[in-house]
Order: C-alpha cells, then sequence, then structure tokens
C-alpha cells in the first residue's frame, strides 16, 4: 500500500494508506476529510479538492492539464504546488508524500 500524509487545514497530520488506483480525492473523501468538499466528484469543473503538494513530490506528479490550471487560476490560495487532487491518481511513486488540504475560497 502507498502512504500519503494529509495535513488538514488546522494543522492536524493523519497518515492514509491508498488502494491502487484510487485518485487522491477519493482517497480523502473516503477517509472523512469533510473539509475537501469535491463537489463535482471528480470531474475537474469545481476545484473544492484544492490540495498542496509537498516540495519533495511535485516532479513525481504528472503534468496538470490546461483545464486544472484553469480552474486553480480561480483559487486565492493557489501556490506553486497547487493541485486538484481529483487529478491524481495514487501511484507506489508517491509513497510518504505529504499533501495539505487547501484553504477554502
Amino acid at each position: 500500500m502507498t502512504t500519503i500524509n494529509v495535513i488538514t487545514r488546522s494543522g492536524d497530520t493523519r497518515a492514509l494508506a491508498a488502494k491502487p488506483g484510487q485518485s487522491l480525492m477519493e482517497l480523502l473523501r473516503d477517509a472523512g476529510f469533510d473539509e475537501l468538499l469535491a463537489l463535482c466528484g471528480g470531474c475537474c469543473s469545481c476545484a473544492t479538492c484544492h490540495v498542496t503538494i509537498d516540495d519533495a513530490s511535485v516532479a513525481k506528479l504528472p503534468a496538470m492539464s490546461d483545464d486544472e490550471n484553469d480552474l486553480l487560476d480561480s483559487s486565492d490560495h493557489r501556490t506553486a504546488n497547487s493541485r486538484l487532487s481529483c487529478q491524481l491518481a495514487v501511484t507506489p511513486d508517491l509513497d510518504g508524500m505529504t499533501v495539505t488540504i487547501a484553504r477554502e475560497d
């Protein structure tokens, strides 16, 4: 299993075991992180699953699509490491990655 470390908006940290083929958004939602709304259910159309990725893991992620980039542009809390969790499949390469749930816009 791949372990993903999650930091909530309040600063609490929790380690999660991801299933193969699961999106990061599904992992967070299924673990009960209610602050991650994911209103569109993973269709890359709302940006309510915004997270930031730790520096060491950013290079391991696939390139961002134009749609994801456009949606993140609408956030006041976008950083260089911002991603939409619905667009990231958890893979063994991401074991130990730390994600922080972004502040709500």
